[in-house]
């Protein structure tokens, strides 16, 4: 299995997705990692019809993915992984599958967190998964589509830090 792009975004399967990074990505196959929606089987089933026509969607678990990530049967496979929330990348992670960058698409605001951008919100929990992510050497970069310019997670969150 080739990762083309590892991306929070608690949306998931929406309009950028499916249009801006599926296109410039090259993907053929889009993983939700969630247990939370792998659970619930109507989100399950909505998110595997909105994948775009000639792209395959699949809901996992995190222990579901680290089961199969290595199967022959996702060799060939180009695939673009989403999650909810970071601790559930950060799993990913420890459980061994490597990862080189991950975007930060979409972290709604909610109470208990933080805003860094307008369309990223944090919590305690989300900064300790980030911050073992980055002392990984795996780049946090924010950007909603495409074309937008990578934004550094770590900087940003040292600039906030430093403004109070």
């Amino acid at each position: 299995m080739e990762i083309r792009l590892a991306r929070v975004d608690d949306r998931l399967i929406h309009g950028q997705v499916t249009t801006s990074w599926t296109k410039r990505t090259d993907i053929n196959r889009i993983i939700v990692v969630s247990d939370e929606v792998a659970f619930d089987h109507l989100s399950k089933f909505l998110l595997q019809q909105a994948a775009p026509p000639g792209i395959n969607a699949n809901v996992v678990t995190v222990a579901k993915m680290l089961e199969t990530f290595n199967s022959e049967l996702f060799k060939t496979q180009k695939v673009m992984l989403l999650f909810t929330n970071p601790q559930d990348v950060e799993r990913l992670v420890r459980g061994g599958i490597k990862l080189n960058s991950l975007n930060i698409g979409g972290m709604r605001f909610e109470n208990g967190k933080q805003m860094v951008t307008n369309f990223v919100s944090v919590n305690e929990k989300d900064l300790a998964s980030f911050h073992y992510l980055a002392k990984q050497g795996i780049e946090l970069e924010v950007r909603k589509v495409p074309t937008d310019r990578k934004i550094n997670l770590i900087d940003l969150l040292d600039k906030k830090e430093k403004a109070k």
